[in-house]
């Protein structure tokens, strides 16, 4: 093998660790919902390559809206699936779009895209 080709295979799986850490291992801070006024948790996440923040933490019992802030035009993301809360809602590219639902059971519920690539979670807790 020449040098030229142990750069490319170097490359490659270097590329490959990146891909598999940004979207399975990276951590992401978490975001702690607080009730406004009107008694509804909301947090806004940012949609860009992944969600930002990924990690979500709110009460139970009080209802809560997650408006997402779609900030690219990949297909990937153009859709957002809670599927604990039953939740399947097509997000516009560059506009905020609300999810709202009321979590009833303590735990940790995943949210992910339509195509399952794109991660998040909500942790319910009392």
């Amino acid at each position: 093998m020449t040098i030229a080709e142990l750069a490319v295979v170097a490359t490659c799986v270097a590329a490959i660790l990146w891909v598999n850490w940004y979207f399975f291992l990276a951590g992401r801070g978490a975001a702690r919902a607080v009730a406004g006024t009107s008694g509804v948790q909301e947090l806004r996440v940012i949609v860009r390559g992944g969600y930002e923040p990924a990690h979500l933490v709110v009460r139970r019992g009080t209802p809560v809206r997650l408006v997402f802030n779609r900030q690219e035009t990949d297909s990937c993301s153009e859709e957002v699936v809670l599927p604990d809360f039953g939740v399947r809602r097509f997000l516009p590219a560059f506009q905020e779009t609300a999810v709202e639902f009321t979590p009833e059971s303590t735990g940790t519920h995943e949210f992910t895209c339509g195509m399952g690539m794109l991660r998040g979670k909500v942790t319910v807790e009392e």
